[in-house]
């Protein structure tokens, strides 16, 4: 893990992240999430958290901004950014849950996709996928 400032490719991505949280449908947690990922060709996708009564259908920011790249046919990933916090209160590191981290391992290289998560003032920890899901299952488990 690093911490550092955002530079300005990595703030424009925080930025799309913090404009996908404005977004969040999460009356029941309050706590609001936006993520940005992009591809290999440089195209960001965004996505924020939705949630349900039931909670168990809820979707995280992570795996909507993945999804809606992987159904627009963009397979490979190179970094996502994600932000969130309770709704009106600063922005903390929020690192994606388990189920986003193996689904991410999915389409990204463990070992050089990037995990961005950045607070308030764009203080930033950056991680491998790796660092973050170590032994994480994949296709190649299937072979």
């Amino acid at each position: 893990m690093q911490e550092f400032y955002a530079s300005p490719d990595q703030k424009a991505l925080v930025d799309a992240a913090r404009a996908a949280r404005l977004q969040s449908y999460s009356p029941y947690s309050h706590f609001k999430v936006g993520a940005a990922i992009v591809t290999r060709e440089g195209e960001i996708f965004t996505g924020c958290n939705i949630e349900s009564v039931s909670f168990s259908p809820t979707n995280c920011a992570e795996r909507t901004a993945l999804f809606k790249a992987v159904s627009e046919g963009k397979r490979e990933f190179s970094m996502i950014a994600i932000v969130g916090a309770l709704e009106g209160r600063p922005l903390t590191f929020c690192p994606p849950c388990g189920v986003c981290r193996q689904v991410i391992r999915e389409f990204c290289d463990p070992a050089t996709f990037q995990i961005l998560l950045s607070s308030e003032d764009y203080l930033t920890r950056s991680y491998s996928l790796e660092e973050l899901l170590p032994e994480g299952f994949g296709p190649e488990n299937l072979v």
